[in-house]
């Protein structure tokens, strides 16, 4: 499939668009090697189309498949990190003598459910705190880092950061008994005009 930029010169489109793609990538995951073996994958998935001389946007098909690489890096970094710090708590717990009573079934239950508490909140936070929060968190990108990822200022970034922690926080609080559930809030009240 190639696509022409001048008259009578075609670039395929791995030529064409991969320089812009891995740029992109790396922004979004904020490792050069890493954008590079995503940007190769995305372009393995689009090459297997079978009928891709009918897609009328190749550009939009590869950035979209590249878009959810990332979004499939993400969740496995998110969900390898659990497994490590689960890990790391057993072994601190079994170093500190606690030995046995941390691998007890209400302990391991207990564990289960402030990590799946903090999933759920992680997952209902704004698109924006949540980036901000996978990026620094989880990924382990200092706050300049992941304001250059997402285009923000650092202050935004903070100000992300803020709402995810206050909102894990909250949760981790509600579970501990320290505040009691979250209700829905009543509607506000509009002033009326005389």
């Amino acid at each position: 499939m190639a696509f022409s930029l001048t008259p009578g010169r075609a670039l395929p489109l791995f030529e064409h668009y991969y320089r812009e793609l891995l740029n992109f990538l790396a922004r979004k995951v904020g490792d050069r090697d890493l954008a590079a073996d995503i940007a190769q994958e995305s372009y393995s998935r689009v090459y297997a189309v079978p009928d891709r001389d009918a897609v009328a946007e190749p550009r939009a098909l590869l950035y979209t498949t590249a878009r959810n690489f990332v979004t499939d890096h993400h969740r496995r970094t998110a969900t390898r990190l659990q497994v490590e710090v689960a890990l790391q708590q057993e072994e601190s717990g079994l170093a500190a003598g606690l030995g046995p009573a941390s691998a007890e079934p209400e302990a391991v239950l207990a564990g289960r459910q402030r990590l799946a508490a903090i999933e759920q909140v992680v997952a209902q936070l704004p698109p924006r705190a949540r980036e901000a929060f996978v990026l620094y968190k989880l990924d382990g990108l200092s706050r300049p880092e992941v304001a250059a990822i997402m285009g923000v200022g650092v202050k935004t970034v903070e100000t992300h950061l803020e709402v995810a922690m206050r909102a894990c926080q909250r949760r981790l609080q509600e579970l501990d008994g320290e505040l009691p559930a979250a209700a829905p809030r009543p509607a506000r009240k509009t002033r009326s005009s005389p």
